[in-house]
């Protein structure tokens, strides 16, 4: 973490709203935490492999939340499982040149904003086949495990409107499954990360802590009580403002 311009407990205490917010509506809060971490100084090699592990525990406490709310259901999430996986450790095992990560971590995030102001209705619902929701589920799976296992994105802000869209589940079930969905591919990710670059926990113990109690306590109130539309508002906030900074950052670099 020597690589940081600012102190590591003010990180800490961003990344404590990032968990919460994001937690709050079933995701892991990669996003974020990646394009954080790359605007204030982490080595972008480092990067995935932190926001990885990030998202472990913000979406253990998550998924810990919303299934013992009784929200998850594992028929809905297999079949993201069956492709997602494999494709999150092919990423993991990448190694990106800095330039191509900054690319598609930026497009990520805009296309993360789109989805949350521009595609505001996930209430509609497809007319299609089971077949066809299934073939849908496997390659959507398959992308964004791949996203996730190669900059270290959950993916979880797509999949979770696309269950709506299906027709597959409610909001909370959506949201469970999200956060189930993000916490397999991280491991997933990490797992193959882990193989040639290891990592020391004690040096960003700080940031653990933060997500572990903002990601318990924002999925605690979204499993219960929060408005999941109000918490993506929210979450969409944080994700323009890193959009700004960070374009600003990487083309000064580029």
């Amino acid at each position: 973490m020597e690589e940081l311009v600012i102190s590591l407990y003010v990180l800490a205490a961003l990344f404590f709203a990032v968990a919460f917010v994001y937690s709050s509506v079933g995701l892991g809060g990669g996003s974020s935490f990646t394009a954080l971490m790359a605007i204030f100084g982490v080595s972008y090699v480092a990067i995935p492999t932190i926001s990885l592990t990030l998202n472990l525990f913000v979406t253990s406490v998550g998924s810990f939340n919303f299934i013992r709310k009784k929200h998850a259901r594992l028929e809905l999430i297999l079949p993201f499982f069956i492709a997602s996986i494999p494709m999150s450790y092919l990423g993991g095992s990448l190694k990106l040149a800095k330039e191509t990560f900054y690319w598609i971590l930026l497009i990520s995030l805009v296309l993360i904003a789109i989805r949350i102001y521009v595609w505001e209705n996930a209430s509609l619902k497809l007319n299609v086949s089971k077949t066809r929701k299934i073939m849908i589920s496997l390659m959507a799976g398959s992308v964004l495990g791949f996203v996730a296992g190669t900059v270290g994105i959950g993916g979880g802000i797509f999949l979770v409107p696309l269950i709506i869209v299906l027709g597959l589940g409610s909001p909370k079930e959506a949201a469970a499954c999200g956060a189930v969905f993000i916490w397999v591919n991280s491991l997933s990710g990490l797992i193959a990360r882990l193989q040639y670059q290891r990592i020391d926990l004690i040096a960003f113990l700080p940031l653990i802590v933060a997500v572990l109690i903002g990601g318990y306590l924002g999925s605690f109130m979204g499993s219960s009580s929060l408005s999941p539309r109000t918490m993506e508002k929210c979450l969409g906030a944080i994700v323009v403002v890193a959009i700004v900074i960070f374009a600003k950052r990487i083309f000064t670099l580029l």
